[in-house]
């Protein structure tokens, strides 16, 4: 993601818990936690134009009330102020995806936000020279056959570095790196899924974390917000004691099969994985920076959801 592009990201951040917070005290007590996260939020939200920022508090505005009929417990009057909070980036590179987090310290209960602006990708995971991505996305290591298939392309890529060679100059790099990285990567997710059955389940809990939550993604160019609702293990959706929840979200059950792994038609640079349930994500490989390095980044976007995955659009015009 580039500068601006982050830094837009994080004023949207920063304009959905403010806009949260505001609309939640029309009707109960809430506050927002103030942490480093929220501070540098802040100074990206002042930094961008006026035009934008217009933008963005739409954005903002028009999916407030749709998560509030989804959540009742949000508006639910008590003696304790609810607590919005924005999370460190780091949380994220230990298996929580949330932003956003809601909390009731009174019931011990709390709901998280994912905020996207103009993307839907779902991680931006690496594959590297020492980088074990079994270990890390389902908790075994890596095969000896991995690394000796990856092994001749990063030292290709460590000479190629230590003379300072930029990508765009390698002469073949589909070719030379990113079709035998993919071709590891896959056999390796084959070998693994023969050796454990879960790792089906393991690769969507990796990617979308180990909790549940609403998924906001502003569509400037629509004038939509969307909000879809990964309800993986039934904590969202919770009634109030007085309200039900204006729309129902089914639990999404998990996949349990890998039924075909492989290369996009005429792609050299991504793979397509097709899992029972509904679940379908595509990860496309490139490099993030302009020199020649020894990683290489996913672009991982889900392009299949089970129907019991909601999406709700919220149109920015809606009265």
């Amino acid at each position: 993601m580039g500068n601006q592009s982050n830094t837009i990201g994080r004023a949207y951040e920063y304009i959905c818990i403010e806009t949260l917070n505001t609309e939640i005290n029309k009707i109960r007590a809430s506050e927002i936690e103030k942490n480093s996260n929220y501070d540098i939020a802040k100074s990206c939200w002042k930094i961008i134009d006026m035009d934008m920022q217009g933008t963005l508090e739409q954005s903002a505005l028009s999916a407030v009330y749709s998560i509030f009929d989804l959540e009742p417990l949000i508006l639910e009057e008590t003696q304790n102020k609810l607590i919005l909070k924005l999370q460190k980036d780091s949380e994220g590179e230990i298996g929580d995806v949330r932003d956003i987090l809601i909390i009731r310290n009174d019931i011990k209960w709390e709901i998280g936000l994912s905020i996207k602006h103009n993307h839907f990708a779902v991680k931006h995971s690496r594959l590297g020279k020492n980088l074990d991505f079994a270990e890390r996305w389902f908790g075994i290591k890596c095969s000896e056959e991995y690394w000796d298939a990856i092994n001749p392309v990063f030292s290709y890529l460590s000479d190629k570095k230590a003379l300072g060679t930029k990508w765009r100059d390698l002469p073949n790099k589909e070719r030379d790196v990113y079709i035998p990285i993919l071709n590891a990567f896959v056999e390796e997710i084959k070998r693994k899924y023969i050796e454990n059955s879960q790792l089906p389940q393991k690769m969507v809990e990796y990617l979308l974390g180990q909790y549940d939550f609403y998924k906001v993604i502003s569509i400037d160019n629509k004038k939509v917000t969307q909000i879809q609702t990964y309800n993986l293990r039934g904590n969202l959706n919770k009634a109030s004691k007085s309200r039900k929840p204006k729309t129902i979200i089914p639990i999404a059950k998990l996949p349990t099969r890998i039924i075909s792994i492989e290369f996009k038609p005429n792609s050299n640079n991504t793979v397509e994985l097709y899992l029972d349930e509904g679940w379908q994500f595509s990860f496309r490989i490139h490099n993030a920076s302009t020199l020649v390095e020894t990683s290489l980044k996913f672009d991982i976007q889900i392009i299949g959801m089970p129907t019991s995955i909601i999406s709700i659009e919220c149109r920015w015009d809606r009265k």
